[in-house]
């Protein structure tokens, strides 16, 4: 079959380098894709937002499945463009609907939602500028330190946590009233401080059954013990060690279960990935955030850990067999280590000529910000992801760190201490 895969990402390229590798996969199309992309299939320069041109890309090329690797479109409403478009709502889209796309887009919808379906998370409540002081009120009530979270989409930088009370009230003035995060934070959600572990689970779900993936935990801050500025992601581990078993069955039944069943109830089709963002308190998870789409940099730990046909696995999600296929997963670990551009999160300088992609042996090497331009060049805040397996973590990471130092460019910064809480 003819496959579009949307996205530019280090997330986009395992996809890609997954489907690849299937038997049923005819030609591969990634948009607007990357450099490392360019050489599994063909990128095709168009907007992940731009419906009509996917439309018109999907109807002259045949393509029959269409995975969305990015969570903007799918909060535009991709899904439910498709669905109600005469030539294309038999393609198989991977994603969910506009509804369903909303436990990412709106986390006041994603904390009712939870407590709907009595599904543990932190206490909560949420505020717009209109009602700030009645924010003012609540922030008094909890402890520090303090979490305030944009409600709509804000490229990952829409989460502010504070010690001081002060910073705290005045940060939720600027991210309301200011609009700090434009649209995205003229409403705020304020919650409880949760202390302890993060990790993610990830679901596949045909929106009736679904399959568990491998537990993975990344690491968001870009200093080394967690300091400094949150980040995209700046590795990731696979599984998480303390996840075990008995601690899986317990998620599935609390949250995962409850979860799917909550959609069903509710009448949203769900058709695609789920993240559940989870934190471990004394062995007790409860929900951090959800997300409608495979996480990055834990897709570069999680899909290469899946010795099963991926592609297979998504055909079945539209055709009525997914809950007959089985799922296989490696036993071995698999750590992933980003290299970064100097500056980042904040301002850097990207067109940096990449060398040394090719003496890389021992990792995979996924571009995350990468184009063709007379050579290879960085294009984005995070460059490269290196993934390597081994029988444990020490194992795997020694060889992603080996990898790093092969790869070069300027102002080349990634973190020495991916793994080191666990």
């Amino acid at each position: 079959m003819n496959v579009l895969i949307l996205g530019s990402g280090g997330r986009e390229h395992v996809f890609a380098w997954k489907i690849a590798k299937s038997s049923s996969c005819n030609k591969l199309f990634i948009a607007p894709g990357n450099a490392g992309t360019e050489a599994l299939g063909e990128n095709i320069n168009i907007s992940i937002n731009d419906f009509e041109s996917i439309k018109n890309l999907v109807l002259k090329e045949g393509i029959e499945l269409v995975l969305v690797g990015p969570e903007e479109p799918l909060v535009k409403g991709i899904y439910n463009f498709f669905q109600q478009d005469e030539k294309l709502k038999n393609i198989s889209l991977i994603g969910p609907s506009k509804e369903g796309s909303n436990l990412e887009g709106s986390k006041k919808f994603a904390k009712e939602f939870m407590l709907r379906h009595n599904i543990p998370t932190a206490k909560y409540q949420a505020f717009t500028k209109e009602t700030l002081n009645h924010g003012y009120d609540f922030l008094e009530t909890l402890e520090p330190p303090y979490v305030l979270k944009a409600d709509g989409l804000a490229g990952g930088k829409g989460v502010v946590i504070l010690e001081d009370l002060i910073d705290a009230k005045a940060e939720l003035k600027s991210m309301t009233t200011d609009s700090k995060f434009g649209e995205a934070s003229s409403t705020v959600v304020i919650e409880e401080f949760l202390d302890g572990i993060e990790l993610s689970v990830f679901v596949l779900t045909d929106g009736e059954s679904y399959k568990i993936l491998p537990s993975a935990k990344d690491y968001k801050k870009i200093g080394e013990d967690d300091t400094g500025l949150n980040t995209g992601g700046m590795g990731a581990i696979s599984p998480v060690p303390f996840a075990d078993r008995f601690y899986i069955e317990k998620i599935e039944r609390e949250i995962i279960k409850p979860t799917i069943d909550g959609l069903k109830k509710e009448n949203i089709i769900y058709k695609g990935f789920l993240f559940i963002g989870l934190i471990n308190i004394k062995s007790q998870p409860k929900v951090i955030e959800y997300n409608v789409r495979m996480g990055d940099p834990e897709a570069e730990v999680v899909i290469p850990r899946i010795n099963s046909d991926l592609l297979n696995l998504l055909k079945g999600i539209n055709d009525g067999t997914f809950s007959e296929k089985d799922l296989e997963i490696t036993e071995e670990v698999a750590t992933t280590v980003m290299l970064v551009s100097g500056g980042y999160p904040k301002s850097y300088i990207k067109d940096k000529e990449i060398l040394g992609i090719e003496n890389v042996k021992n990792s995979i090497v996924f571009h995350a910000g990468t184009k063709l331009d007379g050579g290879i060049k960085t294009n984005g805040g995070r460059v490269i992801a290196l993934t390597s397996f081994g029988k444990n973590i020490k194992e795997s990471l020694s060889k992603s760190f080996e990898s790093a130092e092969i790869i070069s460019f300027e102002n080349k910064y990634y973190r020495k201490d991916i793994g080191f809480d666990l």
